[in-house]
């Protein structure tokens, strides 16, 4: 005779007392306790905003603050870990759902308050979309992170739809608002590869908007841009409201043909050593490298020797002997392949071999001069280095320099060439005296990506293909061996597929 298999009895629920006594417990060991729920901002939790109402079957939790309230019914404990008790909770209508007490004083509440900041962000958007599309379906809605495609979990994003017409939707929180119009356009891209859609509306935080708007102007893709304040409310704006071009000119000053000082004598001798390069500055300043790192500049009439931290040099010798170390350590193949000297700003190395070199990019290229970071960003924060060159036509161009993958360089390049064609369009590189003696165009400047050849990210063809004609835009790849010595091996006009010479790989 066959066995019926004794059926597995169900759990116990915790006690309603127990249950309160388990959660205060856990609070009480909280240094800055807080309630975390799915769409919901954090509430910190003070003795003065919250209640629990012990119920025959449930525990009744209330909490609130000067401007919401949430009430839910907790049935059992989820799950706990350091820092983090989750519990079952029961909604009105008797929908389930999960709340988390974390503790804000420990690190390991990091992970739960981004995915609750993020989970946030996303029910925003709902309600913005809601609002701002009356009439469209929301098709799909996303917080997910999706690598293969370089979508961010950071930024929500959303697709309407409304009859056969389609519109993509993003939202950026504030950390990442210089990224946004990058994290629109690859959103986008993804969605013209499976349907058409006419167009993208970007949610971006107040006070944040002007960089996006001026690149806007300048790409071939439209936007609808909303503006998002602290309280949740959005608004359109209106894309030509981009405020002023913010950036600055200074007039070019090169160094006195002899030294007016003793520093600047130790100066011009220092460039006399072997591996040395001095690169002059706007403002003046006479800044001495080895392989792009600086371990001194000349400044306001004195000498500063340091790699990391400026000290007034005490004498030439030393000075010296700090070149002859940093030249021990940078260079291709060093003693010690993870020192500091050696690792440090990479992008400043590639700048040096360029600078030195800049008609290994282009013939059409003057030697001389090539200048770096003009015009100056205010108020940006900038992972690239920037060189400006001319060529013997006139025609100024910009050489955007990056040794890692990405995904912002072109829209980080574009901010450049902005700023350059606003300057050449009012000759006022010939007024504050940059490329004396020669003829500036007027015309808009090219754009020259420079990398090493397998750094560039594999979505910098998908931005190029959002850049107008007008903008001459051409990836130009290095060896792997750029360091010992710099060769063009990859070309590749716009968002065109690259031409490889592959006698490097």
């Amino acid at each position: 005779m066959a066995m019926v298999p004794a059926q597995k009895k169900a759990a116990r629920p915790t006690p309603v007392p127990a249950l309160r006594e388990q959660i205060e417990s856990f609070l009480a060991g909280c240094r800055q306790p807080a309630a975390l729920e799915p769409g919901e901002a954090p509430f910190e939790l003070t003795p003065s905003s919250f209640q629990f109402t012990v119920f025959p079957k449930h525990l009744q939790f209330e909490i609130w603050d000067e401007q919401r309230t949430l009430m839910r019914r907790i049935t059992a404990i989820h799950q706990r870990r350091t820092a983090r008790l989750t519990v079952e909770t029961t909604r009105f209508g008797g929908k389930p759902g999960l709340l988390t007490f974390t503790d804000l004083a420990m690190p390991q509440s990091a992970a739960p308050l981004l995915e609750s900041s993020r989970s946030v962000l996303r029910e925003l958007l709902r309600r913005w979309l809601a609002r701002q599309f009356p009439g469209w379906t929301l098709e799909q809605i996303s917080s997910g992170a999706d690598l293969e495609h370089t979508l961010s979990p950071a930024c929500p994003r959303a697709c309407l739809t409304k009859g056969e017409r389609r519109i993509a939707a993003l939202a950026v929180a504030e950390p990442h608002a210089p990224d946004a119009l990058t994290h629109a356009l690859l959103w986008l891209a993804y969605l013209r590869r499976r349907h058409p859609v006419q167009e993208i509306a970007l949610f971006l935080p107040c006070g944040t908007e002007t960089t996006t708007l001026l690149r806007l102007r300048h790409l071939n893709v439209v936007c609808r841009p909303f503006r998002y304040d602290e309280s949740g409310f959005e608004a359109p704006i209106d894309p030509h409201d981009h405020g002023n071009l913010i950036t600055r000119l200074e007039p070019w000053q090169e160094g006195p043909p002899e030294p007016v000082n003793e520093a600047q004598s130790w100066a011009r001798q220092l460039e006399l050593q072997p591996n040395v390069r001095g690169v002059q500055l706007t403002g003046g300043i006479r800044s001495l490298r080895v392989n792009g790192l600086e371990f001194a500049r000349y400044e306001s009439g004195m000498l500063w020797s340091g790699v990391f931290r400026k000290e007034p040099a005490q004498s030439l010798e030393s000075v010296e002997a700090l070149a002859r170390e940093v030249a021990m350590f940078r260079h291709a193949g060093g003693p010690v392949p993870d020192h500091p000297w050696l690792l440090q700003q990479p992008e400043s190395w590639i700048e040096s071999e360029i600078r030195e070199q800049v008609t290994l990019l282009d013939a059409s290229l003057l030697p001389q001069p090539v200048y770096g970071q003009v015009p100056a960003l205010t108020g940006c924060e900038r992972s690239c280095l920037d060189l400006l060159a001319i060529e013997r036509s006139g025609r100024l161009a910009v050489i955007e320099l990056k040794a890692s993958e990405d995904p912002n360089l072109p829209l980080q390049a574009l901010d450049y060439w902005i700023r350059v064609a606003h300057h050449a369009a009012r000759a006022d590189f010939r007024a504050n005296g940059y490329f004396p003696g020669l003829p500036v165009s007027c015309r808009p400047p090219r754009l020259l990506l420079v990398a090493p050849a397998l750094q560039f990210h594999p979505t910098t063809e998908t931005l190029l293909q959002f850049f107008p004609s007008n903008i001459q835009v051409e990836r130009i790849g290095l060896g792997v061996e750029w360091q010992r010595m710099p060769r063009v091996v990859l070309r590749a006009l716009g968002a065109q597929s690259p031409e490889w010479d592959q006698t490097d790989y």
